[in-house]
């Protein structure tokens, strides 16, 4: 039985995918829950555009086993992109994998058709993802530079996570944690239900807590509003996602996204009441001890505090991952390949520079797509 590569650039037929790709996301071990269809279509309905969409399908016997989730985009060159765009911390392909190099050789194929009228340029792809497969059987030009910094911590649950620090940081966590408790903040894992109702409160709370500070513009538009609701429900039935409020006295004072995969769980986005300070509740540690608990049993194996390199994740001691852009082309457009190298040369150069001039202090959220540390 063959392999059969197609591309697909209707939207209805990209929604009809939903069975057959969560299928596919579930076999593939490496996906993220930026790869889940519920997460990408919905993405696309808020932020892409017409006559755009590029997806890359093989079949094997009617049974999708593997797919490559692209559009086209015009500038600054011509090239494929990954569905997801800013908002999410990693892209990647998805592959089967008990289809193995078959699966593999088909992809890696029709990719190399497509290059020839564009780049492909995959964006943020985490170390061992399958996208790093297509990238070593590629035969055409190709090129590799860094991505975003992401920080991982081991999926243990929090008392272990403390355990990793320095004796003085232990206790000073273990009295906030007291603390905590002592406010008698209550967590509830929302019902798919209830997801809706709770994540319009998160964005809220989320905009009262960086009310007269910079924040992350995108997370107060209402295509971003409209994305979230819209695929975060369908996540927490299919189990990619996990809403949880926190209570105190009845009433809702934080409200968390955590997304989960078979090898990670990251806490996307909250908001909290500017309240809590006040109160002086450590919401980051807040946040942190409920991520840990879908992690009791060892699966995931990592708890990733996503795309950042802020100061206040290096007080749990995190290990330093960066995710990988990757560069394919085809002999024509070759030249692309190397004006995106110069380009990310040149970016990287002006941000070093940038960094050196900066003062310490300040600054946004985070880019958009990752929990927002808390502000004060």
């Amino acid at each position: 039985m063959t392999y059969t590569a197609q591309l697909v650039t209707d939207e209805r037929a990209f929604a009809g995918l939903a069975a057959d790709w969560e299928r596919l996301h579930r076999r593939c071990a490496s996906a993220t829950p930026f790869q889940s269809h519920a997460w990408l279509y919905s993405w696309w309905q808020s932020y892409g555009g017409r006559g755009r969409l590029r997806l890359v399908l093989v079949r094997h016997g009617g049974a999708l086993v593997a797919a490559a989730p692209l559009m086209r985009v015009r500038r600054p060159l011509p090239a494929l992109v990954p569905l997801g765009g800013a908002i999410s911390d990693y892209g990647d392909v998805l592959l089967d994998d008990e289809h193995g190099e078959g699966a593999l050789a088909a992809l890696t194929g029709a990719l190399a058709a497509a290059a020839r009228a564009a780049l492909i340029d995959l964006r943020e792809v985490r170390p061992g993802g399958a996208a790093e497969q297509v990238y070593e059987r590629w035969t055409g030009p190709r090129g590799r530079v860094n991505d975003s910094v992401c920080l991982e911590l081991p999926a243990v649950p929090m008392g272990e996570l403390i355990a990793r620090l320095p004796s003085k940081t232990q206790q000073r966590l273990r009295a906030k944690l007291r603390r905590l408790d002592a406010l008698g903040i209550q967590r509830h894992v929302v019902s798919p239900g209830e997801v809706e109702t709770a994540l319009l409160r998160l964005l809220e709370l989320h905009r009262l807590q960086w009310q007269g500070r910079k924040v992350t513009s995108e997370h107060l538009r209402t295509r971003f509003r409209e994305h979230l609701v819209r695929s975060v429900g369908p996540m927490v039935r299919s189990g990619n996602a996990v809403v949880t409020e926190f209570r105190l006295d009845d009433e809702v004072v934080a409200v968390d996204v955590t997304l989960l995969s078979p090898r990670l769980a990251g806490g996307y986005l909250y908001g909290a009441h500017p309240g809590l300070r006040d109160r002086k509740a450590d919401v980051a540690a807040m946040l942190l001890d409920s991520t840990a608990t879908h992690t009791k049993d060892g699966t995931p194996a990592t708890l990733s505090l996503l795309r950042g390199n802020e100061p206040y994740k290096h007080h749990w001691r995190p290990r330093v991952v960066v995710n990988q852009r990757l560069l394919l082309a085809g002999r024509r457009t070759a030249p692309l390949l190397t004006a995106a190298l110069y380009d990310a040369a040149a970016r990287r150069r002006g941000k070093e520079l940038l960094r050196r001039l900066r003062k310490p202090g300040g600054g946004p959220d985070r880019a958009p797509g990752g929990r927002t540390p808390c502000p004060g």
